[in-house]
């Protein structure tokens, strides 16, 4: 674990969408008062820490600051031990919990203003309460059936890039609308969340073989597959766990990456128990794809499909749509045209750059959106987690040679993505002005 301490470290460095410092800070809180609100606001922020756990200390010591106190954090990615010393010298130490995820980045694009108004000491402490309050309560900005279709559109947006075929297509269409269910009654039954991946891969993996996988010219089975699991394959997870282990978190990046080994293992075995149940060999899963019949003007649109699946399935506001369509096709154009140049790796490395520095740029006013929200569908687009799970699954099938190349595809696409974001990152943050001569 990383010890504790009120100022940022080197690996906790500022970046560019680490806000402005406080200007004129408030009257000083007390300790009974700047407690509570800190616990909230680290569980908030832990609990929207799938993309990385990095910025949390640093912040929640500013928002302290700010109130006239200090604040330490001891981070794990669930959990954290918040150390609070008041203006007046009390401390207290709390654990607060909160399991990361992505799926409601409405809550990071309200919380955004709330920080910044904090830092800067516009703000009391009993109003950032009562707003921080708000964000947390409010419910999701889509109801059910969009969210539905959003995951529906996630996988069909992502499907020409596992197979350029109308037939892709269509069974995507099918089987995205039956994972999209799934996830939707989830939200519903906590029971089902918990094994969510698993159910999820075993129905698609059952539904694919007995209806779709039936004449190996239309393509691989997992290729098949693929689309409609993305929506839970932990490619995010992955690469922010490879960007915390660069920077030195080793206890989040480490306990990070067992969770997204765990994640694809739950595709993995459930995709093993549809073709059990069905009776197929395992020798079935094998990854070919089919000849492409798709015409260039669908795979330009794809990525519209994409984009707009991703806004509803992740709660991101939909007036986020255009500049997030635009980083999407930024990063796409970036990684076919480097690609073409200087190989696989290094046009992802590149693309995960340029994604990087301009979602930071982007984001560095007050008012604009979150850097994280201007990641995610640009990320997704540089396809990480898929790798794995393709791995996974053609080893079992028999496919040695095939599975490992793909296995060690993800380790090298996934480092190249983290280091490449780690890159872009550094090369958009403001540089420091020097202190005037004296």
């Amino acid at each position: 674990m990383q010890p504790p301490q009120s100022t940022p470290a080197p690996d906790s460095a500022p970046t560019p969408d680490s806000g402005p410092a406080p200007t004129a800070p408030v009257s000083p809180a007390a300790v009974s008062d700047l407690v509570p609100f800190l616990a909230r606001l680290t569980t908030l922020l832990l609990r929207s820490s799938g993309e990385g756990a990095h910025l949390i200390g640093p912040t929640v010591a500013r928002c302290a600051r700010a109130y006239g106190g200090e604040a330490a954090l001891l981070l794990v990615p669930e959990a954290a031990v918040l150390t609070v010393t008041a203006a007046d010298g009390e401390t207290r130490t709390v654990t607060v919990r909160g399991f990361p995820e992505v799926f409601r980045l409405d809550r990071d694009t309200a919380l955004k203003p709330l920080l910044t108004d904090v830092e800067a000491g516009r703000a009391g402490l009993r109003e950032a309460a009562r707003r921080l309050a708000a964000i947390e309560r409010a419910p999701a900005p889509y109801p059910w059936w969009l969210k539905l279709l959003g995951v529906v559109l996630f996988a069909l947006g992502f499907a020409p890039l596992m197979q350029a075929t109308w037939y892709e297509i269509a069974t995507t269409a099918v089987l995205g609308t039956l994972t999209a269910a799934l996830a939707v009654a989830a939200d519903r039954v906590p029971r089902l969340a918990l094994v969510l991946p698993l159910v999820a891969s075993a129905a698609v993996s059952f539904v694919t073989i007995e209806l779709f996988a039936d004449d190996p010219a239309r393509g691989g089975p997992v290729l098949l597959m693929l689309p409609a699991l993305f929506y839970f394959v932990p490619g995010d997870y992955l690469s922010a766990a490879t960007a915390e282990l660069a920077g030195g978190l080793i206890t989040t990046g480490a306990i990070r990456l067992v969770y997204s080994v765990f994640l694809l293992v739950q595709l993995y075995v459930g995709v093993l128990l549809g073709v059990l149940v069905t009776g197929t060999s395992t020798r079935a899963l094998f990854d070919v794809a089919a000849d492409a019949d798709l015409p260039r003007w669908a795979l330009f649109l794809s990525w519209i499909v994409f984009t707009a699946g991703t806004v509803l399935a992740f709660a991101i506001p939909y007036r986020l749509f255009w500049p997030l369509l635009l980083l999407v096709y930024l990063t796409v154009g970036v990684q076919t045209g480097m690609t073409k140049l200087i190989g696989e790796v290094g046009g992802t490395f590149v693309a995960a750059a340029v994604l990087a520095a301009a979602a930071s740029v982007i984001s560095r006013p007050a008012h604009r959106p979150p850097r994280l929200v201007l990641l995610l569908p640009g990320f997704f687009t540089l396809t990480v987690g898929s790798l794995g799970m393709r791995g996974l699954t053609t080893l079992a099938g028999g496919h040695v040679i095939d599975g490992f190349k793909d296995l060690m595809e993800l380790v090298t696409i996934v480092t190249a993505i983290a280091v490449g974001m780690v890159t872009g990152a550094a090369l958009a943050r403001p540089r420091e002005r020097s202190a005037p001569a004296r």
